[in-house]
C-alpha cells in the first residue's frame, strides 16, 4: 500500500505536539492507534497545541469541515486552550488517551451543541480549570436536544458548575472519569434512551449522577456499572444535594450494579420516580439513608443491594404524598448509626422502612441502633407484608404502626436475634403502645403476626 498523505499528517502532528517523545514518533505506536483513514488532522489546519485565538478558529473550522465530510477529527497529544466552541451535527473528535488535553480558558463555555443529531467525543482530557462559566452555561460541556451524545473514555474535570449537562438528549456516556465539579458530575434532564455506563464520578460538590425531568414522565435511562465516591452537599438542604445517584420525576429508570461510597446524604435517591429498579448496588458510608424511594411514586423494585454504613438503610416513604407499590427483597443492611445530617421526626438508625402496598422479604439487617424494621408511620400504613427477614442486634426488631387510621400488615416467619427491647412492637407515631407481639398475640385486628422466632 502506498504511503498516504494522511499518514504523513498524523506522524507530523505527533512530532509537533510530542516534541522529543520517541513513543509517539514510532511507526509501530502510530500503527497501534485506532484506524485514522480519512481523519482530518489538527496539524493540517495549524490548530496545534498551545497557540492562541486564531488557532482556535482554525480548530473550529476543521471540526466543521470534518462534520460536513462525515469524517472524525484527530487531536494529537498536547494542550489545546479553547472557549466557546459550538459543535455542529456529526462532530466526532478523538485523541490519545491521557495526552490530548482540551483546557477551558474561561470565556463563557467550553463545548455546546443544540438541536442536532449526533456528537461523539472519545479519548480526550477536558479540563475546566475551575474557571468562570457564563450564566447561560449549566455545565462545562452542555448539549441540548442532541439525539445521540456519545462520550467514551474521556476525563472531564474542574467545572465550576456541572461537569456534563444534557437536556433532551439520548446516547451513551461510558468509561469516562468525571471529577471536581462544583455541582454534579453529570446532570441529565428529559432524557430519551440514555445510557450512563461504567463511568467514575468523584469529588463533586452537590451530586454524582442526576437523572431528572421537568415534569414526571417516562424516561428510561439506564445507570449501570458506575463508581461514585466522595459526593458532598455544599449547598446544604435535607436531600436535594449530596446524593450519589438522584432520580427525580423520571419513570422507568434502571439503577443497577453501581459502586457508591462516601456520599453526604444518599447513595441512591429516587424522588417521585415510578417504575424504578434499584438492584445489585454497593452502597457504603452514606451520610443519611442509603437507598431512598420517596414522594409521589408508584412501582419500585429494590433488590440484592449491599448497604454497609448509613444513618438509615432503605426507606420506602411518603404514602401521604402517594408513594406506594414496592418490592424490597434480598438486601443486606448493616452498620447503621443514630447520627444523621439534620433533625428528622422519625429519627435515624432504622434498617428498612416501608409504608404502603409493599413486600419486605428475604432481607438481612444487622446493627440498626433504633429499629430493624419500621412498618408504617402514624396512619400511613397499608398492605405491607414482612416475611422471611433476619434482624439482628437492634433495640427493636420491628416497629409497626397501630395509630388511628393505620391499615393492614402481615408480619410472619421472621427471625429476630439480640433485640433487647422487643421483636415486634406496636407504635403510635414514635411512642410504644404494645407489649411483645412476635409470638402471635397481636391485639390489633389489622395485624397478622405469626411464626416469628426470637432469640
Amino acid at each position: 500500500m502506498p504511503f498516504r498523505r494522511d499518514m504523513l499528517l498524523f506522524l507530523g502532528a505527533s512530532a509537533l505536539a510530542g516534541g522529543t517523545s520517541r513513543t509517539l514518533a514510532s511507526p509501530l505506536t502510530a500503527a497501534s492507534q485506532p484506524d485514522l483513514r480519512g481523519t482530518i488532522d489538527a496539524v493540517e489546519y495549524r490548530a496545534v497545541p498551545e497557540i492562541g485565538d486564531r488557532k482556535i478558529r482554525n480548530l473550529e473550522q476543521m471540526i466543521r469541515q470534518a462534520a460536513a465530510e462525515n469524517v472524525p477529527v484527530f487531536l494529537p497529544p498536547g494542550t489545546y486552550k479553547i472557549s466557546n466552541l459550538s459543535l455542529p451535527d456529526n462532530t466526532r473528535i478523538s485523541g490519545v488517551p491521557g495526552a490530548s488535553r482540551i483546557v477551558y480558558t474561561g470565556d463563557g463555555h467550553l463545548f455546546a451543541a443544540e438541536n442536532i443529531r449526533r456528537i461523539e467525543l472519545s479519548n480526550l482530557v477536558i479540563d475546566g480549570g475551575n474557571r468562570w462559566l457564563g450564566d447561560y452555561a449549566g455545565g462545562l460541556l452542555q448539549f441540548t436536544g442532541v439525539d445521540e451524545v456519545l462520550i467514551d473514555n474521556c476525563e472531564i474535570g474542574g467545572s465550576r458548575k456541572h461537569g456534563l449537562q444534557l437536556e433532551r438528549c439520548g446516547g451513551r456516556i461510558e468509561r469516562s472519569r468525571i471529577s471536581g465539579a462544583a455541582q454534579s458530575g453529570l446532570y441529565a434532564v428529559d432524557s430519551a434512551n440514555l445510557s450512563i455506563v461504567a463511568n467514575t464520578v468523584s469529588d463533586c460538590g452537590n451530586g454524582g449522577i442526576l437523572v431528572h425531568r421537568w415534569r414526571q414522565a417516562e424516561d428510561g435511562t439506564v445507570v449501570s456499572g458506575n463508581r461514585i465516591s466522595n459526593i458532598r452537599a455544599n449547598d446544604g438542604g435535607t436531600g436535594q444535594n449530596g446524593n450519589g445517584i438522584n432520580v427525580f420525576r423520571a419513570d422507568g429508570v434502571m439503577v443497577v450494579n453501581n459502586q457508591i461510597s462516601d456520599c453526604a446524604f444518599t447513595a441512591i435517591r429516587a424522588n417521585s420516580a415510578s417504575d424504578i429498579q434499584i438492584t445489585s448496588n454497593q452502597c457504603r458510608r452514606s451520610g443519611e439513608t442509603a437507598i431512598y424511594v420517596e414522594f409521589a411514586f408508584e412501582g419500585a423494585v429494590v433488590s440484592a443491594n449491599m448497604i454497609d454504613g448509613a444513618a438509615n438503610g432503605i426507606s420506602i416513604a411518603n404514602f401521604d404524598e402517594g408513594g406506594r407499590l414496592a418490592s424490597v427483597t434480598g438486601n443486606v443492611v448493616r452498620n447503621l448509626t443514630l447520627k444523621g445530617p439534620y433533625t428528622h421526626e422519625v429519627g435515624f438508625g432504622i434498617g428498612i422502612a416501608a409504608e404502603a402496598d409493599t413486600l419486605v422479604s428475604g432481607n438481612v439487617i444487622e446493627g440498626a441502633p433504633r429499629w430493624g424494621l419500621q412498618i408504617g408511620w402514624g396512619p400511613y400504613l397499608r398492605n405491607v407484608v414482612v416475611s422471611g427477614n433476619v434482624v439482628r442486634k437492634a433495640p427493636v426488631g420491628c416497629a409497626v404502626s397501630v395509630a388511628a387510621g393505620a391499615g393492614a400488615a402481615i408480619i410472619t416467619d421472621n427471625i429476630f436475634q439480640e433485640v433487647g427491647g422487643g421483636a415486634v412492637l406496636g407504635f403510635e407515631w414514635d411512642r410504644q403502645v404494645s407489649a411483645e407481639m412476635a409470638g402471635g398475640r397481636a391485639p390489633y385486628a389489622q395485624l397478622t403476626v405469626e411464626r416469628n422466632r426470637v432469640s
